[in-house]
């Protein structure tokens, strides 16, 4: 991961989820996770698949909003507690060759206005101030793929992916060395960031 302070500001977890999925169950229902949690003890649920069904049906609580509960009752899952720093260590802890281009994918993310860096357990997601335009991904043992939500003709380095009908991320750049991680890379990012804002 970047190093330097305000690189570091710029990378978010699955906490910035957690936090809006609280928020969201407390604007929807007047209530807190506390609140729920302790109603869904009393009821006896004992599983997710009961809680949400309990929560749908008789409270008409939906989607993200039960995920706050959920987490709250039965656990959060142990990627969902690790920092930036463990979770891109994580994905390149067997594979450290090809942590040197996500650094640089990571430094351009950091120093561009308008990109955000949202950690996952094995991907980065860097967002627009719309939406996601790129996902970078350590996909072989010698490879990081960047798919890109880009309307693009697939040329050069852009290759065209094969994705579901509803799947926008339907180009790529493939990498294999920080060197690639250059001046048409760049401006391919810069293209989608544009795209997406």
């Amino acid at each position: 991961m970047p190093s330097t302070p305000e690189q570091q500001k710029t990378a978010r977890t699955w906490q910035g989820m957690v936090e809006s999925n609280q928020a969201l169950l407390e604007r929807k229902t007047g209530h807190g996770v506390g609140y729920w949690a302790e109603r869904a003890r009393a009821a006896g649920l004992k599983n997710d698949a009961e809680l949400r069904e309990w929560m749908r049906a008789e409270h008409g609580v939906t989607g993200y909003a039960q995920y706050a509960v959920s987490w709250e009752l039965f656990g959060y899952p142990d990627f969902m507690l690790r920092g930036a720093d463990e979770l891109i260590d994580g994905q390149y802890a067997n594979h450290p060759g090809l942590r040197p281009i996500a650094d640089a994918l990571l430094a351009w993310a950091a120093a561009t206005e308008g990109v955000e860096i949202q950690m996952r357990k094995g991907y980065v997601s860097l967002l627009g101030p719309r939406r996601k335009f790129a996902q970078v991904t350590r996909t072989t043992n010698r490879a990081v793929d960047v798919s890109l939500r880009l309307d693009a003709a697939a040329q050069g380095r852009l290759e065209a992916l094969k994705t579901r009908p509803d799947d926008p991320f339907d180009r790529r750049v493939r990498l294999t060395s920080v060197d690639q991680v250059d001046g048409e890379l760049l401006d391919i990012l810069a293209a989608a960031l544009d795209q997406n804002t």
